[in-house]
């Protein structure tokens, strides 16, 4: 299985980035999953290139490559004017829209206060709502004062293990290639004969 963690930090170190690798570590090793980060920042002059041309570049282009096929996502944005980055959102924008449906992600975001944490229900919970991707119910603020707390790591088990149960229900739950290969249509009137007593 494979675990993508799409990270919009900007600094070095990222606080952004910190939350996301303690999230991907703890659904990772609840679902046996390799893990890949995305780092946005590295990304920034192509995604701008793709929203003016229509044309990812090479780095770009893998990195939605690396998004779409995962079994999972985990997405960590800074909070910006009471919102997720620019820089995300432009991401986002770049994938096709249905490319996400059906897709497990866990949201999460950093901020200075703990103001911002509604940023997860009012901002990031509809982004993923309007892509169809299945998003877990425990979203994980992290403000400068929860680093080292106690209520964080309680908060980051929880949605790491929403996150790793959905990937594995759903890999467990996905048609095996011989069940999609014997699969016949059956026209209703068949059906309806086959039900009627005989005589």
């Amino acid at each position: 299985m494979k675990l993508v963690v799409v990270s919009a930090g900007l600094s070095v170190p990222s606080s952004t980035r910190l939350l996301g690798d303690r999230l991907a570590a703890a659904a990772a090793e609840r679902a046996s999953a390799q893990v890949q980060v995305v780092e946005l920042r590295d990304l920034a002059v192509e995604i701008a290139h793709n929203l003016t041309n229509g044309f990812p570049g090479r780095r770009l282009s893998a990195a939605i490559d690396a998004v779409t096929g995962a079994d999972g996502l985990i997405v960590v944005t800074p909070v910006f004017s009471a919102s997720y980055s620019g820089l995300f959102k432009s991401f986002f924008d770049v994938i096709d829209k249905d490319a996400l449906a059906g897709k497990p992600v866990l949201i999460a975001a950093t901020g200075g206060t703990a103001r911002h944490s509604l940023v997860l229900e009012h901002a990031l919970r509809p982004l993923f709502s309007y892509l169809r991707a299945v998003v877990v119910p425990t979203g994980v603020y992290a403000a400068s004062e929860d680093w080292g707390a106690e209520g964080l790591d309680g908060r980051v088990e929880r949605a790491a293990g929403e996150l790793a149960g959905l990937m594995t229900g759903l890999a467990a739950s996905a048609p095996a290639k011989d069940d999609i290969d014997d699969f016949a249509v059956v026209p209703f009137a068949e059906q309806l004969a086959a039900l009627r007593p005989a005589g």
